[in-house]
């Protein structure tokens, strides 16, 4: 009877097959990979327990998405341009134990936004752009063991960030650009065993958010700005495993690690240590890194290196001076060689870090909600015509949107010194005074998406110098507002999407020294002048689709020796010549070119271009051929779908290195006629062609048995080779 029903359901699973998906109803696994999917499939089989939709284009996940398919436990969903999760997106999920949102564009995580989720195991969420993180938007994910936050764009981490994450036991925050901690940010993770805080912008070890880690026992903090680690500075119980590699160390205070005493392993490479003191209290350490460190072994090392021997602690590194004792390691120095030539440099100065002030007596506004514990405060949706005062002046979160201020007066946020993020989408502004936000000498981000703004004066920023993230996307700008960033010397990503703005002239970025990510997408932007980016040196992401560029803005992009990200989708460029990369092509890693009409790439527009290019977008596109791209040899996404390629001998190179790659890249003939619609790789249309024979031995036949065609472990579409739960498909 069993079998009987198993049968029926893959007979209706069959039946119910999204068209461009393939289902495979023995292990209820559906692939709808690199599609032009822009909705969740609301005919994918309900037995249903893997779905992979990797690479199409959702933009929007709505409430409820997956209602139709409850017996999923894995869901992928990378590389899908995803923007938005709305809340309750995922309700109705409660088997799922894989999600996998990686390399998509979303830049907030709301409260409801992972609702439903409880029995999820691993959340991936690398390569977005998040910038902020609301209180409460993992209390649902109690199940949860592993979440990857790489590589968005955090700086801030708000008390209780984490809260209902019980059972977390490795957290990944590298390659954001956080420098501000909250004391509580890590409170409720008392499962944790692996804090991965390397390549951020942290100038000081967050001792006080750290000591909340009892159980954790690897610590990486590499790649940060830290210059000193102060008396006491780590309590930590149970750390095994630190890393304080690559960072601006000069100096360690003796009892630095006094309070984490199971440290085994310090790693200090990549420093600017001349030397350490003996570090007392770390009785259990078995080994210390200082490798490319400056070391100056005089006489100051003795009392480190008679440490080390009595210790029995293995210390890694060599001398830089002096002259004669340059490059041997410290293992086999002898105390009277370390000579007093000249002085070891005095320990840099510290400073206290800066205590939070007491919340004060004030109360909360009337009709507005105060949490304490997180420190938030909320008037959303109250159809208040001005800004309320009296918050209590510990308030970090504020969130106002929905109410028609109209505008935003002088001083109109008094009192508030330690908020750190302020909600104003939505509120009809028109005008932000001059003062407007003085005194908010802790905040962050600033967001003003959907109002009626113009022009700002640089004055309305007037007393704000940390605010990092201000988004001002969908308002009425026609141009970029020149002069307004001068007074934002911390100012790291700009929203000005959807507005309609016609160019960007020489001097519009003035003052953004360290502008990383710039947001310009759905303007009416026709030209940029050459000069007109050139402040804006450290600019690591430019997305410019959806405007009205009719050439790639080669000259802009000289000057950008960061830029890793461009987006040119949807500009009305038709033909592409020689070189137009090469002012960004030692550093480019990301290029979309999709939906642009493009009728012809020269065969040199690619040049300069090379292993470092990680994906390339070229779908949607009017070309027959594409430029040589062998030397292409990093990539993991390319994207050629819907590109009439003539497949005839002239593109016999391109046929044979798609057989070798093994990647989706969804290349089809145009023409001629006996080949259109047949993949690039299996038309047999090349057979005729002079030199077919000849690398015919290397290439994948699709006739031979089904295990010779699966496509190696190497490369997958994803980032990461051990991760997912299915192999691309080319």
């Amino acid at each position: 009877g069993l079998l009987l029903l198993a049968a029926a359901l893959g007979a209706t699973a069959a039946a119910r097959c999204p068209t461009p998906c393939v289902c495979d109803n023995l292990r209820a696994h559906v692939l709808c990979l690199n599609g032009s999917l822009t909705a969740i499939p609301d005919t994918i089989p309900e037995i249903t327990r893997k779905l992979d939709l990797r690479g199409n284009s959702f933009t929007v996940i709505p409430a409820g998405a997956f209602l139709a398919t409850p017996y999923l436990t894995h869901l992928d969903l990378q590389h899908c341009k995803v923007e938005r999760l709305e809340e309750g997106a995922f309700r109705g999920l409660g088997r799922l134990v894989y999600l996998n949102l990686a390399s998509n564009g979303i830049a907030l995580l709301y409260q409801e936004s992972l609702d439903g989720l409880f029995s999820l195991q691993q959340l991936f969420l690398e390569e977005n752009r998040i910038e902020e993180i609301q209180p409460g938007a993992f209390g649902h994910l109690g199940s949860l063991t592993v979440l990857d936050l790489r590589a968005n764009a955090l700086v801030y981490l708000p008390d209780m960030v984490f809260q209902g994450l019980q059972v977390l036991r490795w957290l990944r925050l590298s390659h954001n650009a956080l420098h501000v901690l909250g004391s509580d940010a890590f409170a409720a993770l008392p499962a944790l065993r692996r804090l991965s805080l390397d390549h951020n912008e942290l100038q000081a070890l967050p001792g006080e958010a750290l000591a909340r880690l009892d159980g954790a026992t690897r610590l990486d903090l590499g790649h940060n700005p830290i210059t000193y680690v102060a008396e006491e500075a780590l309590a930590m119980a149970s750390l095994r495993h630190l890393f304080l590699d690559h960072a601006s160390l000069q100096d360690v205070a003796p009892d630095a690690f006094a309070r984490s005493p199971q440290l085994r392993i310090l790693d200090l490479r990549e420093n600017q240590l001349q030397g350490l003191p003996p570090l007392a209290g770390a009785g259990g350490l078995l080994r210390v890194s200082l490798e490319g460190n400056p070391l100056l072994c005089s006489c100051l090392l003795r009392p480190f290196h008679k440490w080390l021997a009595r210790a029995r602690v293995q210390a890694e590194g060599a001398c830089a001076a002096p002259p004669a004792l340059r490059g041997r390691s410290l293992n086999s120095l002898k105390p009277p060689e370390m000579r007093c030539s000249r002085l070891w440099p005095p320990p840099s100065p510290t400073t206290s870090p800066k205590q939070p002030s007491s919340a004060g007596s004030r109360q909360c506004p009337r009709g507005c909600v105060c949490s304490p514990d997180f420190h938030h405060g909320s008037c959303e949706n109250r159809d208040l015509r001005e800004i309320p005062r009296d918050f209590p002046e510990d308030t970090r979160l504020l969130d106002l949107r929905r109410n028609p201020f109209r505008t935003v007066p002088p001083d109109a946020f008094p009192g508030l010194k330690e908020l750190v993020s302020l909600h104003l989408q939505k509120c009809s502004i028109r005008v932000l005074h001059p003062g407007a936000l003085r005194g908010l000498e802790s905040l962050v981000y600033l967001y003003l998406t959907d109002n009626h703004l113009s022009t700002l004066a640089a004055a309305a920023f007037e007393g704000a110098p940390q605010l990092a993230y201000l988004d001002l996307d969908h308002n009425a700008f026609t141009r970029v507002p020149a002069g307004t960033f001068r007074l934002l010397p911390n100012l790291i990503s700009l929203h000005l999407q959807h507005n309609a703005i016609g160019e960007l002239v020489e001097g519009d970025l003035a003052g953004a020294r360290g502008l990383r990510w710039l947001y310009l997408a759905g303007n009416a932007i026709r030209h940029i002048a050459p000069a007109a980016l050139a402040p804006t040196k450290m600019l690591e992401k430019l997305q410019l689709e959806g405007n009205h560029l009719s050439e790639v803005p080669t000259a802009a992009l000289r000057g950008l020796p960061a830029l890793s990200e461009l987006k040119l989708s949807r500009n009305p460029i038709k033909h592409m010549g020689d070189g137009v990369f090469l002012p960004v092509a030692s550093s480019l890693q990301h290029l979309y070119l999709d939906n642009m009409g493009l009728e012809q790439i020269s065969p040199h527009a690619f040049t300069g271009l090379g292993p470092k290019i990680r994906s390339l977008y070229l779908e949607s596109n009017k070309m027959s051929n594409i430029p040589d791209m062998s030397n292409f040899t990093g990539l993991e996404i390319l994207n050629l779908q819907d590109v009439p390629f003539h497949c005839d001998c002239q593109l016999l190179p391109l046929h044979r290195w798609i057989n070798k790659l093994n990647l989706c890249v969804g290349a089809t003939c145009g023409s001629p006629a006996e080949a259109h619609g047949l993949k690039v790789k299996l038309s047999t249309t090349f057979q005729t062609c002079p030199g077919w024979g000849q690398g015919k031995a290397g290439e994948t036949n699709p006739n031979k048995t089904k295990a010779a065609s699966k496509p190696s472990k190497k490369k997958r579409l994803g980032k990461s080779p051990a991760r997912g739960f299915s192999k691309s498909r080319a």
